[in-house]
C-alpha cells in the first residue's frame, strides 16, 4: 500500500460527523473494554487524523501514532499541542516494516481492512507487546462491500467475528473477546463495527 490513497480527503476527514461519531463510540468501547492507566505507552495503528488517539490520550501517558498516509499524519501533527498525552508519529508501513519499540497496548479503528495478511498482522501485534499488554481492535463487519464508494486500498469487505477471533488466537492472544462497538450511517446503509479485545 505505497501510494497515499488519503492525500485527497484528509484536510477533511474530520468535518464527516458520521465518522466522528463512529470513533467516538469506538473510543467509549476501548475505555469501557480495556484497563487504561497513565503509566501505560500506546500504538495506534493507521492512526490518520487522531480521531481515535486524542479521545484514548487523558488515559495515557504516551501514544505512538503510526499511518502510512503522509497527508493523515500532517493533519495530526496540527493537533499534537492540543493532545493530553505525548506523541510520537510514524510514518510507516507497519505491514512491511519492523521497530523495536515494545507497547503496553495497540488500539486501532477501520484500519484491518486495508491490511492484507491479518494473521501476520495480529503475530506482529503479539511481537510488539510487553507481557500482559493489550490490543483493542476496532473495524466493520462483514459486508457486501457498499461500505467503500472509492479506491482506499481496501482488502476485506469487514469480517466475520468468529473468523477474526480465530486469528487473534491463532497469533497466541488470551482472553480474546468481540463486542459491539458502533454502527456507521452512510448514505448507502448502516454498517455494523465491532471491538475486539485480547491480552498477551
Amino acid at each position: 500500500m505505497s501510494r497515499d490513497f488519503f492525500e485527497h480527503k484528509a484536510d477533511i476527514f474530520d468535518s464527516d460527523d458520521n465518522r466522528v461519531s463512529n470513533v467516538e463510540n469506538i473510543a467509549n468501547a476501548v475505555i469501557k473494554n480495556v484497563s487504561l492507566d497513565r503509566k501505560m505507552h500506546l500504538m495506534d495503528f493507521g492512526s490518520g487524523t487522531g480521531l481515535l488517539l486524542e479521545r484514548i490520550a487523558p488515559s495515557v501517558r504516551k501514544i505512538t501514532a503510526i499511518d502510512i498516509s503522509k497527508s493523515m499524519n500532517d493533519q495530526l501533527e496540527k493537533k499534537r499541542v492540543s493532545l493530553s498525552c505525548e506523541i510520537d508519529i510514524l510514518a510507516i508501513d507497519l505491514e512491511s516494516t519492523d521497530i523495536t519499540d515494545k507497547f503496553d497496548g495497540i488500539i486501532s479503528s477501520m484500519t484491518m481492512h486495508h491490511v492484507k495478511d491479518i494473521g501476520a498482522m495480529f503475530v506482529k501485534f503479539y511481537s510488539l507487546l510487553n507481557d500482559g499488554g493489550i490490543i483493542a481492535i476496532s473495524d466493520l463487519d462483514k459486508e457486501d462491500g457498499s461500505f467503500h464508494t472509492e479506491d482506499t486500498g481496501v482488502y476485506h469487505f469487514g469480517f466475520d467475528r468468529d473468523a477474526i477471533a480465530l486469528a487473534a488466537k491463532q497469533a497466541c492472544f488470551r482472553e480474546v473477546k468481540v463486542v459491539d462497538a458502533s454502527m456507521m450511517h452512510k448514505s448507502q446503509g448502516e454498517f455494523a463495527v465491532f471491538l475486539l479485545t485480547a491480552k498477551k
